[in-house]
């Protein structure tokens, strides 16, 4: 068994010395973990690589992320829009469904429990629904 000090292992919880008794192996890791945690500050002064893109203040994300453009959002809103007219122009209980399904992700077993249907009929319903709103969404994107 050896001794180890909770204040050297966490110095912001304890603030007064700990000391416990715990295995070997446990000692083992503690030790081990130590060495690697020196290892890896000597790397960083040694190569003085001591700034990094993964800071947290959003630098790397700028760097790695293409901000759209405002015709790009614009075309977004749009899509949005002509999503919803199609979604609209269904039948209502095509129309409820879709969405139970895809937005409020409900399982066809759900649904069909829900209406006291069976499930092959919301599944066939959620097809026949989809390929009308395929349909009216290239109508909408169509008209000017």
């Amino acid at each position: 068994m050896s001794k180890i000090n909770l204040r050297d292992v966490d110095p912001y919880y304890y603030t007064n010395d700990l000391n416990i008794e715990v295995s070997d192996e446990v000692a083992a890791e503690f030790s081990e973990e130590d060495r690697l945690e020196h290892n890896f500050v000597e790397r960083v002064r040694y190569n003085g690589a001591y700034y990094s893109l993964d800071r947290g203040d959003g630098i790397e994300y700028d760097a790695s992320f293409h901000s759209p453009t405002p015709a790009e959002v614009f075309d977004g809103k749009l899509e949005v829009e002509q999503l919803y007219a199609a979604i609209v122009a269904l039948p209502d209980k095509q129309s409820i469904r879709i969405c139970q399904y895809y937005f409020l992700d409900m399982s066809m077993t759900e649904i069909a429990w829900l209406e006291g249907v069976t499930a092959s009929s919301v599944s066939e319903s959620i097809r026949l629904g989809i390929q009308k709103m395929r349909c009216n969404f290239w109508n909408f994107k169509k008209q000017p």
